[in-house]
């Protein structure tokens, strides 16, 4: 399945940790804060908390 932006519905990344492109990110939170999210939201993934409560099997995870 393909990713979309939640805004503009433009294709994402399969990888990405968001689910909004930079643009829109940029746009509604602008770049400073948009960087932080994404950066706080990967670091989440790497360490394994960012599927916490998921009710699916993911096949991103890294454990």
């Amino acid at each position: 399945m393909v990713k979309a932006c939640i805004y503009c519905k433009s294709s994402l990344e399969e990888n990405s940790v968001i689910d909004v492109c930079r643009q829109c990110g940029h746009k509604v939170w602008g770049p400073k804060m948009f960087s932080a999210i994404v950066s706080n939201m990967e670091n989440a993934r790497d360490v394994g908390d960012l599927y916490q409560g998921s009710v699916t099997d993911s096949t991103i995870r890294k454990k």
